[in-house]
């Protein structure tokens, strides 16, 4: 007659053993983006903030009367979720669209007065936030991963 040995206690999260998966590109950008939305929303979740929204503010706030059809692209925002993110704006009261005369295909994007003091408002925290996404690194390992970001990007 055999004994059976018990299963072996589970491991935690940090002696799981990636094997090569923890060298792959896609699932080391996959988690440092879980981090970073994490951490996002814990420290500015009283400001009203989700990282995409407020990127989509600022680039309007930089960039008045851009094409619903370029802030989309330039973000990679699929056009049908761009269209009810700019709606749900819009009802706030945040965005105004209109039909450029010259174009009749276009749409317009500006943010109303209502708009830029949400993004005045919040940017000094959203752009904070962000300086200490990467208290990890060294100054000069932050400097280097943005750069090489962007790069992978071609921004």
């Amino acid at each position: 007659m055999s004994i059976k040995q018990p299963p072996d206690p589970p491991k935690d999260g940090n002696e799981i053993d990636l094997g090569r998966l923890g060298t792959s590109f896609g699932f080391v950008m996959r988690m440092a983006q879980v981090e970073v939305f994490e951490t996002f929303f814990e420290n500015l979740s009283q400001y009203g903030l989700k990282p995409g929204e407020f990127s989509v503010l600022w680039l309007l706030h930089e960039n008045p009367g851009i094409r619903q059809g370029a802030l989309a692209n330039r973000l990679r925002i699929k056009r049908p979720h761009m269209t009810k993110l700019i709606q749900h704006f819009e009802e706030r009261g945040l965005i105004i669209r209109s039909v450029p005369d010259n174009d009749r295909r276009g749409m317009e994007l500006r943010l109303t007065g209502k708009g830029r003091r949400f993004v005045d408002d919040r940017q000094e925290a959203f752009f904070t936030h962000t300086e200490h996404e990467l208290d990890r690194l060294s100054d000069e390992e932050a400097k280097q991963l943005i750069r090489l970001l962007r790069k992978y990007l071609q921004l």
